[in-house]
């Protein structure tokens, strides 16, 4: 299955001080898969936060990203305090689109990200 794979993926690319509450929408495709999520930052530094956790690179998808104050309502779920193992940078990833995602997601937030899922 692609999406739980991009998902996945795109899970692992974001969760990546001085930090002023930002957060950065981010809208991925290709001919196939659409995903929306908006990671909010709690602790990383703004510039490496802009550069690098806002800006995935994914092979063969078109990645359009909006920087706002605050994620936007609507959100199935939401993976609070995400972190990547070896860093110690959180994030609050809101999820939007197809709420049995969630499946999917769920998991990886709690066990990959040592966050915690919030349902909507």
């Amino acid at each position: 299955m692609r999406l739980p794979f991009l998902l996945t993926a795109l899970c692992g690319l974001l969760v990546a001080g001085d930090v002023m509450a930002e957060a950065c929408v981010i809208n991925s495709h290709d001919d196939r898969v659409a995903v929306k999520l908006c990671q909010a930052n709690i602790n990383i530094p703004a510039e490496l936060f802009r550069t690098g956790f806002c800006q995935p690179q994914l092979k063969d998808h078109e990645v359009e990203v909006e920087f706002v104050d605050q994620c936007p309502d609507g959100a199935f779920g939401v993976c609070r305090n995400a972190q990547v193992s070896n860093m110690p940078y959180r994030q609050d990833i809101h999820y939007y689109g197809i709420a049995s995602d969630a499946r999917f997601l769920q998991p990886a937030c709690e066990q990959n990200n040592q966050g915690s899922w919030e349902k909507n």
